[in-house]
């Protein structure tokens, strides 16, 4: 997708695709410190690892405990994280979270990412459900905390049902990841026709959760258009040009054969 992006907009940079063992993360840093790098992403299993040896992170990259993007400014390096950016680009012309209610499946990194972005829009409030009772509830506090908005930590065991007046429902755990059969625990027809659905499974993007809710009536969003938006992101950070989403879209897909 980068590679389409540069060629496409004549834009005259090499992005270079590097295997990083655990035990070479720092001097990779370090290399990309004293070789002038102006930026990258960072992948497993390094999201995590990376955060103190750069020199500052984002606010939501410090919350999350986790990023995917780097950039130069001046001669620091700073650490971004886009993961939730992809999720709000598409939601927003679709529903805005403000004052709505939003049920988040799911306490990972990427469910965290997504909580802090959604939180920054002030929704009426954000119900985390988590198959581990002590992420869910760190995730909330978080929420609490640093938002000051109306967050819940709520079991889930077994086939889930939501209120009928949740408007938003985000799925961010891993279940259907490079499965497009693999079904997530949630009774779709426990939500309103008016409930917009959005999975942050990026590979399938077509997976058994969006096909319930779409048979059901209610707006999807799918995960894949989600990281074509935050890769999109870092380049406009990058090169301070906003890239064409279809040329990226298209090579993301040849890559992914969808």
């Amino acid at each position: 997708m980068v590679e389409q992006a540069f060629e496409h907009h004549d834009i005259d940079w090499v992005y270079h695709t590097v295997q990083v063992n655990p035990e070479g993360l720092a001097d990779a840093i370090r290399g990309i410190r004293a070789m002038g790098f102006l930026g990258g992403h960072v992948s497993h299993p390094h999201k995590e690892a990376v955060l103190p040896l750069l020199d500052r992170c984002s606010e939501t990259a410090e919350l999350v405990g986790a990023l995917n993007v780097i950039h130069r400014e001046g001669n620091a390096l700073l650490g971004e994280n886009f993961e939730g950016r992809g999720l709000v680009a598409l939601l927003r012309p679709i529903l805005d979270p403000a004052e709505r209610k939003i049920a988040l499946l799911g306490t990972g990194r990427a469910a965290r990412a997504a909580a802090c972005e959604l939180a920054r829009l002030r929704p009426a409030e954000i119900a985390v459900y988590g198959r581990n009772a002590e992420q869910a509830g760190a995730l909330s506090d978080l929420l609490k905390a640093n938002f000051q908005l109306e967050a819940r930590a709520l079991p889930w065991a077994g086939e889930l049902e939501l209120p009928p007046e949740t408007d938003i429902v985000v799925h961010a755990t891993t279940v259907g990841r490079e499965d497009p059969n693999a079904r997530v625990p949630l009774r779709v027809e426990s939500l309103g026709k008016q409930t917009v659905v959005a999975d942050m499974t990026a590979d399938p993007p077509d997976t058994q959760l969006l096909r319930e809710a779409a048979r059901h009536g209610c707006p999807t969003i799918e995960g894949l258009g989600m990281y074509v938006e935050q890769v999109a992101e870092a380049i406009a950070l990058w090169t301070g040009v906003a890239p064409d989403r279809g040329v990226m879209r298209e090579a993301i897909e040849e890559f992914l054969e969808v």
